[in-house]
């Protein structure tokens, strides 16, 4: 299908929820991040679950970091309707929970109170992978799709400061705007990921909130899987296919000097990490 037409097919598509939105459910759970972590992988495992409902039109909806604006209403209508709901809970015997995976979410300053204002009692995923890696990853998603126009990674790495300079205190003061060099250019910023951890939990509170060493996820998915299930109230029925997606190739390996200086960078970052993993990163072993 070309973009012009999914384009169409998405409007329409759209047009129909929100006509029926007051019949639609409300996500009980969100993957939120981090970017390049594994968050597509991770979904389309989950949403092979007869009881896990995706989103109608695309796995993230990006409501609660660049879609505040548009109001409840936008945001419900990319969700299946309760009838179909009803309709899983009688043949299964337990409630189906919606969800989507939006990676900006856990670096977006405003994402986290949303949620917890939103969606009271919803439960959060969040991956986290070897930030080294993680950075440089994003750098080829980033150019590949056209938001970076720096092709050198380790330039990219030395801008970022400038280009991010005030952009958070911005988004905050500006609810609904957007900032570009935020969301696309924070190689560093985002494998800080203790950081956001500690400012998304105590808006969720205990029990909501579950990371996940993507390492661990990528050798034993399985193990994982009925992780998130467990976490979820959810039963394992039948067998998913598990699958990495989005990986890009890399025209050049990182220079060893800029990889242990990335490395020793975030070293702090990493072992505040431990908190939430229950030991250290799998990048860290």
């Amino acid at each position: 299908m070309n973009r012009t037409v999914k384009r169409s097919a998405h409007a329409v598509s759209h047009t129909a929820g929100r006509l029926t939105v007051s019949g639609r459910l409300l996500p009980s759970f969100l993957i939120v991040g981090g970017q390049r972590c594994g968050t597509t992988s991770l979904y389309r495992a989950l949403a092979q679950h007869p009881l896990i409902l995706k989103p109608l039109l695309r796995k993230g909806v990006h409501y609660f970091d660049t879609a505040y604006g548009k109001g409840e209403s936008w945001y419900r209508a990319h969700f299946p309707l309760k009838a179909t709901a009803h309709r899983l809970e009688r043949r299964h015997g337990m409630r189906p929970l919606a969800f989507e995976s939006s990676p900006y979410y856990l670096f977006h300053p405003l994402a986290g109170y949303r949620i917890a204002r939103d969606l009271p009692g919803a439960k959060l995923i969040a991956l986290v992978r070897d930030p080294v890696e993680r950075a440089y990853s994003a750098h080829a998603h980033e150019l590949a799709r056209g938001f970076e126009s720096e092709p050198s990674f380790e330039r990219a790495i030395e801008l970022e400061p400038d280009r991010l300079y005030g952009e958070r205190e911005r988004l905050c003061d500006e609810p609904f705007g957007m900032s570009h060099a935020h969301r696309h250019h924070a190689y560093v910023s985002r494998g800080q990921y203790a950081e956001q951890l500690a400012r998304l939990e105590p808006l969720v509170g205990p029990g909501r909130l579950l990371v996940i060493d993507s390492g661990r996820f990528f050798t034993s998915p399985e193990c994982v899987y009925d992780q998130v299930l467990e976490f979820l109230g959810l039963p394992r029925l039948g067998d998913p296919v598990f699958d990495r997606h989005n990986a890009r190739p890399r025209p050049v390996d990182m220079p060893e000097s800029l990889r242990q200086s990335l490395s020793d960078h975030f070293a702090p970052w990493d072992h505040k990490l431990e908190l939430w993993l229950g030991g250290r990163p799998s990048w860290r072993r």
